[in-house]
């Protein structure tokens, strides 16, 4: 009937009725994104300390513009002092945001959050390591929009969601003995990685990064390690059905303890607060408090009303079949490491947006983008700060790409920030050396 009416009128009207229709459209789609049609969200937090270097964020309302709100959640296990969970907790949110350009639609907006989480977890890396703080943190940071979930990780804290009794992995383990992908990245770069040795020639542990002694191959901080030590994280991007989820957020005091189906189902029932309380209890009475054990868990929760399922269907192809053609790209063994084998997922309950764990600063930035202004000409597309005319350097100088790009196409970076990409790439050498003797408590 509504298409008849915008058909009725002659065609020298014909102009008007089309701008009816898409201002009609328009907003339409500004009462959903900020009407009852949202799910709700509720988080709650527990932990038990041993060495107090876990840090949790739970963030809920925030605006990125009047009316455009979103909730934030994250885990930071720190290790070797806390001085870099600190601060990741209170800046990385800050640095992800103010790389997204302003005034974006929603659609936009979720568009441009993978790159801008990891261009914002390389600036409070390179930040925080000019306070020349040994320390360094772990990190998963999740934002949740309506339905959709987007998450970036480095380290070995762990994200999980439960949508109708499946279980799907959000993050990556970044710890070496789980990626042979990354030992080859580290070890190209100009890193060791092996076993601790002791008298006698014996290796013993887990695989660590030499000098350092890091078991991890991606962090924020850890200025005595190499920089190819990289904070680039894993980013998986997620819409949820009219059901919602369950998410839990917890530091490896939990995953060192129980598995992923452990923790769900310990906990069903509970509200969030208790719930997180019930897995950090399980955790601890199964390995004792070995180790700082958080968790964070987070419920989507349905609107009373929800939209039919053709109704629901459709949006998710209008809202997310150009970022899904743009962005989903082909899965590593590294990215898929326990998901693949210990989850069973339905592909009408959780659609798929975007997954990406790759190491390469370079990609990330020059990869084809639905944003067009999200780098502007004469900001780092890094740490945003401004540059005059000549002070940028390409992302493409140096680089033999015929036909394609020009040295003076962007986006561009600041000389520190190109030589923060260059450390990470291995193409200057580590600033510290340490003995292969004198580990990281990481």
């Amino acid at each position: 009937m509504a298409v008849a009416e915008v058909r009725t009128p002659r065609r020298r009207h014909g102009s008007m009725a089309l701008a009816d229709l898409l201002l009609r459209e328009a907003s339409a789609e500004r009462a959903d994104a900020a009407g009852g049609e949202r799910p709700g969200v509720a988080a709650g937090q527990a932990a038990r300390a041993r060495k107090g270097e876990d840090y949790a964020l739970l963030k809920q309302g925030c605006e990125r513009h009047p009316g455009a709100s979103f909730s934030a959640f994250a885990m930071f296990d720190g290790h070797n002092g806390a001085a870099a969970a600190v601060y990741a907790k209170e800046r990385l949110l800050a640095n992800v945001l103010g790389c997204v350009p302003a005034h974006l639609t929603r659609d936009e907006w979720l568009a441009a959050l993978p790159r801008a989480l990891v261009a914002g977890f390389v600036k409070t890396d390179k930040d925080f390591q000019t306070r020349a703080h040994s320390s360094g943190t772990t990190v998963t940071l999740v934002i949740i929009d309506g339905s959709v979930v987007t998450a970036a990780s480095v380290g070995d804290s762990r994200c999980v969601l439960e949508a109708e009794g499946s279980i799907y992995y959000l993050s990556a383990d970044h710890r070496f003995d789980a990626s042979g992908e990354e030992v080859g990245r580290v070890t190209e770069c100009g890193g060791e990685v092996g076993r601790l040795n002791i008298v006698g020639g014996a290796e013993i542990g887990p695989l660590r990064c030499w000098p350092g002694g890091l078991c991890l191959s991606r962090s924020i901080g850890d200025q005595d390690v190499g920089e190819f030590i990289i904070p680039v994280p894993f980013v998986k991007q997620i819409k949820l059905s009219s059901t919602g989820g369950r998410l839990i957020i917890s530091s490896d005091g939990v995953w060192d303890a129980l598995t992923a189906e452990m923790a769900f189902s310990c906990a069903r029932g509970l509200p969030p607060d208790a719930a997180a309380d019930q897995i950090v209890k399980e955790a601890v009475d199964s390995k004792g408090l070995r180790d700082d054990t958080t968790c964070i868990v987070i419920d989507i929760i349905p609107p009373e009303k929800p939209k039919s399922t053709i109704h629901s269907r459709k949006k998710a192809r209008n809202g997310f079949s150009l970022l899904k053609n743009i962005f989903i790209r082909k899965r590593t063994s590294d990215t898929l490491s326990h998901a693949d084998t210990e989850r069973t997922s339905e592909p009408d309950l959780v659609e798929e947006v975007f997954e990406d764990g790759c190491p390469s600063l370079l990609r990330w930035l020059d990869s084809e983008y639905p944003v067009r202004n999200m780098f502007k000409l004469f900001v780092c597309a890094i740490c945003q700060v401004e540059l005059e005319s000549g002070q940028g350097i390409s992302i493409h100088e140096g680089l033999s790409k015929p036909g394609k790009v020009c040295p003076w196409d962007g986006p561009f970076l600041c000389h520190s920030c190109q030589e923060k990409k260059e450390a990470m790439e291995g193409k200057r050498p580590s600033r510290d050396s340490s003995s292969r003797n004198s580990g990281s408590s990481e």
